[in-house]
């Protein structure tokens, strides 16, 4: 399996290459050069894998050639065997044609596990087989961070240096990074919002020496192997529901497109799905572009669900890449013009494809206080905010007849406040984590300067303080 650049200026390369690589260096995003895909009868002989099994013969078509079948199934076994839950990814049926998947069971509480686990084994892997020793960047909006330094604490071939916005994550998800005080890890809180965490990444990236010496590498979901990871749980859950002799809908809250897109990935390899359903918070620029073709630019307000306050969705250049046929000359052409203007011209007919399979729901915070109060009082189930806006959009989406699974990215304890706010409970961190208030911190606080930040970088790499 070769990748390409959604740009097209950057040598194609395989499945380990695209892993320690990240971001092209072009800057667009690597896809695979074509689509595995599944029958119908492939599809029929998953039922009853394993969640790793199933993920193993998921992922082993986009590293063939470059990481074995044997290998991937080990790594997939490791990579779950500690999450709690035995089914990994549980289904819970809210109402007659409504699910939740708990995709929080890992061990940040957070749907990002999913990939992260697998990707800290699969780097070590590489590294080993390659003599090499990697720096990974990575911006975050909530649960990525966590999950990417659980996934890389204490591994002697990976420093791993993770930006937040500064204030604008929960208490919980700050803590689950700055405390993790391992001599490989490394915070930066950054004066500034997510976008601004996301472009300093992507600059760093871009400043070819700086790449070099550091031998940077990603684990945002602008790296390929993150959005392969996702694709097994929406396979999991779709087969579980009658896949692939029924079709299936998906609601998913998020904000880079990432998790989404994975899903549409799924339905590229076979897997039939009938709809998918963006979850949006006031930080809608998504639900825009899918409700009225404006996918421009605004200021990242904060909100209930910080994970998806962002203003710049870095995946959907996936996506568009697809739908303007593969011409990557088209696509760095609206990409750069996006850059410039703050607008994507998205073609008009690209728009209306879009649309046809997607749907845009947006929910403020009012509305996701609401939410979470309506599901609790009607189920007795405690939704994150993120995930509260999920099973609003599936419920808004749904199609008669067609079962729908609205995506539990979070646990609710993640987010206390606002679970408390709008129910009058306030729910505990499971016992793995109740000492996390009283452990120490350590991070340091920078501008948003690419200059700064390349040095805090540096500083963290070279010494065993960031």
């Amino acid at each position: 399996m070769q990748y390409v650049s959604t740009r097209g200026d950057a040598a194609p390369r395989d499945f380990a290459g695209v892993l320690l690589s990240g971001l092209a260096e072009d800057g667009g995003l690597f896809v695979p050069e074509a689509w595995p895909t599944f029958t119908a009868a492939e599809w029929r002989s998953f039922r009853g894998l394993s969640y790793p099994d199933l993920a193993a013969r998921l992922i082993a078509p986009f590293a063939a050639g470059s990481i074995a079948p044997d290998v991937i199934r080990r790594l997939c076994a490791e990579a779950y065997a500690g999450f709690g839950h035995p089914a990994t990814v549980p289904l819970v049926q809210l109402e007659g044609g409504l699910w939740v998947q708990e995709l929080f069971h890992g061990p940040t509480l957070a749907f990002k596990d999913l990939a992260m686990q697998l990707l800290g084994r699969l780097f070590d892997h590489v590294l080993r087989d390659q003599d090499r020793r990697i720096t990974i960047v990575g911006a975050t909006s909530g649960d990525t961070g966590s999950a990417a330094i659980e996934a890389c604490r204490d591994r002697e071939r990976i420093r791993a240096v993770i930006l937040h916005p500064r204030g604008r994550t929960s208490e919980v998800q700050r803590r689950q990074m700055t405390t993790v005080l391992s001599p490989n890890i490394a915070n930066l809180a950054v004066e500034g919002t997510f976008d601004d965490c996301q472009d300093l990444v992507k600059a760093m990236f871009a400043d070819a020496p700086f790449r070099e010496e550091l031998s940077l590498s990603a684990v945002n979901s602008i790296n390929w192997a993150r959005v392969a990871a996702q694709i097994p749980y929406y396979a999991a859950a779709a087969i579980a529901l009658g896949a692939p002799d029924r079709e299936v809908s998906f609601a998913v809250p998020t904000g880079n497109f990432g998790n989404v897109l994975a899903a549409w990935a799924a339905r590229q390899m076979g897997l039939p799905v009938a709809r998918l359903m963006v979850g949006s918070n006031r930080n809608d620029i998504l639900t825009r572009f899918l409700r009225g073709n404006d996918m421009s630019v605004r200021p990242v307000e904060p909100s209930l669900s910080p994970s998806m306050d962002i203003g710049v969705s870095s995946n959907f250049e996936r996506l568009l890449f697809e739908l303007l046929g593969r011409d990557a000359g088209a696509c760095a052409q609206v990409m750069r013009n996006f850059r410039d203007t703050g607008r994507m011209d998205v073609p008009d007919a690209a728009w209306r494809e879009a649309a046809s399979l997607f749907e845009g729901f947006r929910l403020d915070d009012p509305g996701t206080e609401a939410e979470i109060r309506r599901v609790h009082a009607a189920t007795g189930y405690l939704a994150d905010p993120h995930t509260a806006i999920g099973i609003a959009a599936g419920r808004a989406g749904a199609l008669p007849g067609v079962p729908t699974v609205a995506m539990a990215t979070a646990h609710p304890a993640k987010f206390p406040d606002a679970i408390e706010a709008a129910t009058g409970l306030r729910p505990p961190l499971p016992p793995r984590l109740d000492d996390l208030y009283e452990r120490e911190e350590r991070f340091r606080t920078v501008a948003n300067r690419l200059s700064e930040v390349q040095g805090a970088v540096r500083n963290a790499v070279f010494s065993n303080a960031a």
